[in-house]
């Protein structure tokens, strides 16, 4: 299966996802860089009752370059048909998120990381801009 990310590089020059499902239309960030999934503070305690909180607490590097301890969660999202599973960091961004929203116009809601890639096997292909599923 192949789905493009033309729509989210034309109008952010970001690789976006927008997810349904119990999760409608929220907007992730593929970051190959990302060692953690992220998923925002504010999303989180708007979503509180689909997410499972599990015991583990991360200690991820902050957009500002400083370690913080943030609690881990699992959630479940559906993109296009398919639901995936996954850990998630809940980190507070709000700068950083509100500095995306103001250049492009779009709200991003949390990151998937590398690991999410390699564990749902998903290749991205920067050359013709699509997610291929294997």
């Amino acid at each position: 299966m192949e789905f493009p990310l033309t729509l989210g590089l034309q109008k952010t020059g970001l690789p976006l996802i927008i997810t349904s499902g119990k999760l409608k239309n929220l907007c992730f960030l593929i970051d190959t860089g990302a060692t953690n999934n992220i998923l925002f503070t504010y999303v989180y305690e708007h979503f509180k009752d689909e997410f499972r909180v599990l015991e583990d607490k991360q200690r991820i590097m902050g957009i500002e370059g400083e370690y913080k301890e943030t609690p881990v969660i699992e959630a479940t999202f559906n993109f296009e048909g398919t639901d995936y599973t996954s850990i998630f960091s809940v980190f507070d961004g709000s700068d950083a998120i509100r500095q995306v929203q103001e250049e492009t116009g779009v709200q991003i809601h949390g990151i998937l990381s590398t690991d999410f890639l390699v564990k749902n096997k998903w290749i991205i292909d920067f050359d013709k801009l699509k997610i291929t599923l294997k």
